[in-house]
């Protein structure tokens, strides 16, 4: 699987780490208990939608949702790698996860091309201790920011095209597979 992220720098987007308890069963779910930091905790660059492009091996896109009404959780089943995290087919948002992106092209780090994660969602989740360099809880005015960066990237039309839902019936290009409680329970 394969894909391209158009105007990716710091300031196109929100890098952000996640400790949710979703987080952390969709990366045991794919078996990829890599994709967390030592303490749970998932690097996740928030983006428009409609600037990436999957461009190769769709036919192993998969959707994942922990519930009925989950955030749709995007993957390649090929390696198991989780892609993105998405709230729907017309939310101008997506989390593109740090193991999907190949951010060392050109010799530069994560930080160089993403920035520095700005703050961290869902602390209380956390499996262990947060690392010592872990980022601060998002601030209020962070917060805000996010809203309003998502609401000019709607109003712009960057909410399409979206590489996982189609573009004229807004269905998702993999059925999502929804967890029942019992496999919920398993991871």
């Amino acid at each position: 699987m394969r894909g391209v992220a158009r105007k990716v720098s710091p300031s196109a987007g929100f890098r952000i780490v996640c400790y949710c308890e979703d987080c952390q069963a969709f990366a045991r779910f794919l078996g990829r208990p890599d994709v967390l930091d030592a303490a749970g905790g998932t690097d996740i660059f928030q983006m428009a939608t409609g600037r990436v492009t999957l461009t190769a091996g769709t036919e192993a896109l998969r959707c994942l949702r922990l519930s009925d009404q989950g955030v749709f959780r995007w993957y390649a089943d090929c390696c198991r790698t989780p892609i993105a995290n998405s709230a729907g087919p017309s939310f101008p948002v997506i989390g593109v996860i740090h193991s999907f992106l190949d951010h060392e092209t050109g010799g530069r780090s994560r930080d160089e091309v993403l920035g520095p994660p700005i703050g961290r969602l869902y602390e209380n989740s956390a499996a262990g201790p947060l690392p010592p360099a872990a980022p601060p809880p998002l601030s209020f005015g962070i917060s805000v920011r996010r809203a309003l960066r998502a609401l000019r990237w709607w109003l712009r039309g960057l909410n399409r095209p979206s590489p996982f839902f189609d573009d004229r019936t807004k269905a998702p290009r993999s059925p999502p597979h929804v967890l029942t409680p019992s496999e919920r329970a398993a991871f």
